[in-house]
């Protein structure tokens, strides 16, 4: 995976440099993607490149990429890269200014950086092979601004670690009145009696893509109930199963939550129907 695209050119990872003084690097100061595709073909391109145009906006980043261009991005790096089953980094700074000062510099140009990487196959609806996640859960101690896809990741990374450390794929993140709000890379969902359950978005909460999907796959199916309401704690921990999804996950089963087995300590039912309906419409968006 050695050719990166950066700031309109094609080169090896190697080659590729930015400034010190760049935002992105001083600050955090920037809004970044990530699309996986299967083959070369993208999951959810569209949604990803809106989410993308709307964080700049939310940031004040003047920035003119079409979806046309970071298609053709997107396409360049598979094909220079080989192709197969890659995730593709969209990384936007706001630039890179001749000194340091926490107000937005004016008539800077952004950092475009762009590479890909190698992810596992495609999730299949299949108990035998799934990945089955374990998970702790902490008080969500991040900024208050987690619907912004930014760049500056540190409080996610802390959380990450800290599930990483006690030997668990990832850590369930709850508010100060015990609700619960997503995962540090990840979106975070109950089943009870067969409805799908997921916090509502709001400032707490990063509107996932394959959240996006999924939800809208299974409420045009129809046969699995869902609900977009406040999720307690307490919910969580007497769940008959536990999902989180992400773009490189896609819906992924939690079968244990603090050292408890969730439910009967199996992936579920409910998972198996939702990732075969995922499977097959995902390619749609």
């Amino acid at each position: 995976m050695s050719i990166v695209y950066l700031n309109g050119s094609y080169m090896p990872m190697s080659e590729a440099k930015i400034s010190p003084m760049d935002r992105g690097f001083l600050f955090g100061d920037g809004i970044y993607e990530v699309i996986p595709s299967y083959d070369g073909k993208l999951v959810g391109f569209g949604p990803h490149i809106d989410r993308m145009n709307e964080g700049l906006g939310f940031i004040d980043v003047k920035f003119n990429y079409s979806h046309a261009d970071w298609r053709a991005v997107c396409e360049n790096l598979i094909e220079k890269n080989g192709g197969g089953n890659l995730g593709i980094y969209l990384h936007v700074s706001r630039g890179a200014d001749s000194k340091r000062f926490h107000a937005y510099p004016e008539d800077i140009e952004a950092t475009v950086f762009a590479f890909v990487f190698e992810i596992p196959a495609a999730p299949v609806a299949d108990k035998e092979v799934a990945k089955a996640y374990k998970v702790s859960s902490t008080e969500d101690l991040r900024w208050k601004r987690c619907n912004i896809k930014s760049t500056a990741l540190l409080g996610n990374v802390m959380h990450f670690q800290q599930g990483h450390a006690s030997g668990n794929n990832e850590i369930l993140l709850y508010n100060a009145d015990g609700e619960l709000t997503e995962g540090s890379a990840c979106n975070a969902y109950i089943v009870k009696d067969g409805v799908v359950i997921t916090p509502p978005l709001d400032n707490q909460i990063l509107p996932g893509i394959t959240r996006l999907m999924l939800l809208d796959i299974l409420n045009k199916d129809g046969s699995i109930k869902v609900e977009e309401r406040v999720v307690t704690m307490d919910e969580v921990r007497n769940a008959d199963e536990i999902w989180l999804t992400s773009s490189s996950k896609e819906i992924a089963p939690v079968v244990e939550l603090d050292g408890q087995p969730v439910g009967d300590g199996n992936i579920g039912d409910v998972w198996v129907k939702a990732q075969a309906l995922y499977s097959a419409g995902k390619y749609d968006y």
